[in-house]
């Protein structure tokens, strides 16, 4: 069988030394793939496994980092964090042709919208979003030195250098100059927070990198852990509120980014996630203004990159062509968190 990015003989030789209580592997499909890491489904004949690995083409192995993400979901997996069991990892590149892990397959599923989820009971909605709350308390909560993660970021100054990293990122795929852009720079900076006590941030935290099972919708495991790092757990939170969709928010309803899964009858509303989040982490939210305004600021440069390939062809799929509207759109949520707050 041919599948792009994996080389099965070698594949099949490996996990017989290193993963033989699996079995043969004697499928592997493509589960997901894109800009991010790739994800595969490997049928094999014991049981049922997930292989993540950089994506086709890449050389830049830091930013795709497979020890990384091994690192922490194997530091989680006896903490309260549901995360998938992690499996085997694979440094060596000759067999499939870059790093790779095994973890041991989960069973949910990436919700992203109202359709995905079917038609649930308010109070299994509400419910969702509450153990959504509760596991980014979670993560937050880990004692990471207990854990072994004790160097796996540095928590001083982590607001400032991110500001710092995702102007760069601005300048490397602008399209166009904003000054409204460069203003909002200029205040973030200005109100940038006194030093948070670090915690494990997970850096993309949202409901579809979760897995959700159908028939309760609980939460499964967290995934995709490739920008954890060390830092300010207010900004995990942030960005969760930027990705929120409100019921009766248009404007928000017009970025098209991770789905409208939120705005479902039943779901907490940003603020209600907010406060349930500080009800159960017990952590105090000063400035969450800034926080969620930096979230729309991140968003506003990633999709300004993702909007600079669309121009040069370097895309694939529909939708594409809309979506450069939508960075003045964040640009100016941005500013108006920090009128507001």
């Amino acid at each position: 069988m041919t599948v792009p990015g994996i080389d099965h003989p070698r594949l099949v030789a490996w996990m017989a030394r290193n993963v033989p209580d699996a079995g043969e592997p004697l499928s592997v499909s493509l589960i997901s793939g894109g800009r991010s890491n790739l994800t595969y489904l490997v049928e094999a004949a014991e049981r049922r496994l997930v292989l993540r690995r950089p994506p086709l083409g890449h050389v830049l192995p830091t930013a795709h980092d497979m020890r990384r993400e091994w690192r922490v979901i194997s530091a989680l997996a006896p903490t309260p964090v549901p995360v998938p069991e992690p499996v085997a990892f694979c440094s060596d590149e000759d067999v499939i042709g870059a790093p790779f892990y095994l973890m041991g397959h989960v069973p949910g599923d990436a919700v992203r919208t109202r359709d995905q989820l079917g038609d649930p009971a308010p109070e299994q909605t509400r419910r969702l979003s509450e153990r959504l709350a509760e596991v980014l308390a979670a993560i937050h909560a880990v004692d990471y030195r207990e854990v072994g993660l004790g160097d796996f970021g540095r928590p001083a100054g982590y607001m400032a250098r991110q500001l710092d990293r995702w102007c760069q990122q601005w300048e490397r795929s602008k399209t166009e100059d904003r000054p409204d852009y460069y203003r909002l720079v200029e205040r973030l900076r200005e109100r940038l927070p006194a030093e948070a006590s670090g915690t494990l941030v997970h850096g993309d935290y949202r409901l579809d990198n979760t897995l959700v099972r159908r028939d309760d919708l609980e939460i499964m495991a967290v995934v995709d852990w490739e920008m954890s790092t060390l830092g300010d757990p207010l900004a995990d939170l942030g960005l969760t509120l930027t990705y929120w969709a409100d019921r009766g928010d248009e404007e928000r309803a017009s970025i098209p980014v991770s789905g409208d899964v939120t705005a479902t009858p039943g779901f907490l509303n940003a603020a209600e996630f907010a406060n349930y989040y500080t009800k159960v982490s017990g952590r105090e939210i000063s400035d969450l203004g800034f926080y969620v305004a930096f979230g729309n600021f991140k968003l506003a440069v990633i999709v300004e990159g993702i909007h600079a390939r669309f121009r040069q062809g370097k895309t694939v799929g529909e939708g594409f062509d809309r979506i450069g509207a939508a960075v003045p759109t964040l640009i100016s949520r941005a500013h108006r968190m920090l009128d507001q707050h």
